[in-house]
Order: structure tokens, then sequence, then C-alpha cells
């Protein structure tokens, strides 16, 4: 039953890499229900910890009861991943529609400064992802920051790493990220959804592995008499 530890250990770290690569995109999506999939990943992790001391103890001990709760449990947590896979692909479907609503919204809410919100999430995924502005970075002369400052230039994030002294002055475009982010955003959150989903498939395969051992057990201890002899023999010893 080592691989239920394991495969807990795995599903949690999945999830909790969800929870935080979410949180520096969270300015570009405002339905908080997206992130219900990380978090009956993360539930699942922890409770497939306590199955597998569970599993242990019964299949130490022989214990029919044991094994009957192990498998029972196995298929309630073979339900809700199922469950996990279905959410996952409604909610990847929904992020490009949730990123298209706000994502004009973040960049108009621009400031420039670190402590501003927003302007920290622009700036990290014009980094991250090498992209400037929505669709490029001609977008930037929509928003509020470029018509208020008044320098024909955009972030300094939208600047090519490789590429010294970048103001991110319009007068050099070819410093600048030539490819927009919102196409970029929206793969990258598809992208996370994708390993949810599929560790949520690859674990469900293993809860099955897991109830045709427990139910093997339980039929081999039912119909055979020699079988329940011997485990009773040991059990005595």
């Amino acid at each position: 039953m080592h691989y239920m530890a394991a495969a807990a250990g795995i599903l949690c770290y999945i999830g909790a890499y969800v929870f935080i690569t979410y949180d520096d995109y969270d300015h570009f999506f405002e339905d908080v229900y997206t992130l219900i999939p990380a978090v009956v990943i993360i539930a699942v992790g922890t409770l497939l910890f306590i199955i597998g001391l569970i599993g242990c103890c019964a299949t130490i001990r022989e214990s029919s009861c044991g094994l009957a709760t192990f498998a029972a449990i196995l298929l309630l947590v073979f339900v809700t991943e199922c469950v996990v896979v279905v959410l996952g692909y409604i909610y990847r479907a929904k992020v490009e529609d949730e990123v298209n609503h706000s994502i004009q919204k973040v960049y108009n809410e621009y400031s420039g400064t670190n402590t501003d919100a927003p302007s920290r999430a622009i700036d990290y995924v014009q980094r991250q992802l090498h992209c400037c502005g929505i669709h490029n970075y001609s977008d930037w002369k929509n928003t509020h920051w470029f018509k208020e400052s008044k320098n024909n230039s955009v972030p300094v994030s939208c600047c090519q790493p490789n590429i010294s002294n970048c103001t991110g002055t319009l007068t050099r475009p070819a410093d600048l990220y030539q490819e927009g982010c919102e196409a970029l955003v929206v793969n990258k959150l598809k992208e996370i959804m994708m390993y949810v989903i599929w560790a949520a498939l690859t674990f469900a395969s293993i809860q099955m592995l897991g109830m045709l051992c427990a139910c093997v057990v339980l039929c081999r201890r039912s119909h055979d008499p020699a079988y329940e002899l011997l485990v009773t023999t040991n059990s005595y010893a």
C-alpha cells in the first residue's frame, strides 16, 4: 500500500501547484469556482494517505471488515476523481471566456506601481510569458496609464531581456515582445487544468487496481475455507 502514500503526496503537490500558479493569474478570471478541482485534488490526496494506513492495517491483519472498508473508501475516492475530471473539463472550457471578460479591465487598472496588485500581476505575466499587451503591444495605447503618462511608451516588462537599455518606448518596437498576453494566459491556465485532469485520471486507474485487489482478497476469504483456516491459525499463532 506504499503507492497510496506516494499517490497522496503527488496529488497534494499538484493541487498546491495549481493553487500557487492560479494565484499569479487570479486577476485574469473572476470565477472562484475554477479552483474547485484543485481543492478536491488536495482533499483526495489527504484522504488517500488515510486510506493507505487503513489498507496496510487491513492487509496485515487480513481483516474482512477492514478490507471491505478499504474497498468502499477507494470506490468513494474513485467517484470523486471522476467528478474532478468532469469539473476540470467544464472549467477548462470556461477559462477563455473568463480571461476575455476580465483582461481588458485588468489592463485599464494598471498604474505602474509595485504596490498595486493589478500592476504586479500584469508585469509578472508579461515577463513570464514573454508577451506585451492584450493582443500586441499597441493595445497599451488604449489604456488609462498610457494616456496619463503621455510618454509614448509601454511598461518595461514588455522589453525583451536580451535588449539593453530598453525603456519601453514605442519608437523602438523591435525591443518589445511582439505577442499579446491574452492567448498565452488562456493557454497557461488550460495547461494547468490539464495537469489536474490527467492526475485525476491516472490515480482513478490506480484506485481501480486497489479495489480489485481488495475484492480478490475478500473473495478468497469467503470462498476458500483453507485460506480462512490458514489466516485464523496465523492470527492465533
